[in-house]
């Protein structure tokens, strides 16, 4: 047999731990070197036993669980992080693989489920548990298709604004021909500012030119 996974427990619920350890006892190819309850432990511990990985609470008394991923990685770089938490929410997730965690597990999972985490984790395969996978793709697809569409938060009237913006009409001239009020234009034009996040003219009109308006 290929030598056991060695495990760092972290999670300030003592009796949690201890169930955790109750179920890992019980698989052969994992060993876990030690547990905490608090940030500062867990990153101390990760420098001195080098674990393959770390089983990582977010709500902890000292520090977030996400802030203490990056600080366990500058221990032990060799250390992966599974994060096993009560926050079944697609946001907690996707902050904690933007911190550095490669898997994500719910608490109320199956024995099982975490065996399968802590093996896909330690080989350095990313794991989501599977109640979120569906959110994390839907999620991730529409971050594409505004990457794509910059300007997929604007209305089709806040479109014709900006375009003749782009093609260097006035406030009073994009008034008279699009039959508006100044004032209207006005405050169009302070909407699509403010959707887009842009200020001047000539960044506005830019990014209308990028994204084909002006054709």
């Amino acid at each position: 047999m290929s030598e056991a996974y060695r495990l760092l427990l972290c999670d300030d619920h003592s009796m949690m731990r201890s169930g955790l350890r109750r179920i890992l006892s019980d698989v052969a190819d994992v060993v876990v070197v030690g547990e905490t309850g608090t940030v500062a432990k867990a990153v101390e511990l990760a420098g001195i036993e080098k674990p393959d990985v770390v089983v990582m609470d977010l709500s902890l008394p000292d520090q977030s669980g996400i802030t203490a991923i990056e600080q366990i990685h500058r221990e032990s770089a060799h250390s992966k992080v599974l994060v096993l938490t009560m926050h079944d929410d697609v946001a907690y997730l996707r902050e904690a693989l933007a911190a550095g965690a490669i898997g994500y597990l719910v608490k109320v999972a199956a024995d099982t489920e975490l065996v399968r985490a802590v093996r896909a984790v330690a080989s350095g395969t990313t794991y989501v548990d599977p109640t979120l996978v569906t959110a994390l793709v839907d999620g991730n697809a529409s971050s594409q298709s505004r990457v794509k569409d910059p300007l997929a938060a604007l209305s089709e009237r806040e479109r014709d604004i900006l375009r003749h913006l782009a093609l260097g009409y006035t406030n009073p001239e994009m008034a008279t021909k699009l039959t508006l009020s100044v004032r209207t234009v006005e405050t169009y034009r302070a909407r699509i500012q403010q959707k887009l996040g842009l200020r001047s003219r000539a960044d506005l009109a830019r990014l209308a030119r990028e994204a084909g308006l002006t054709r």
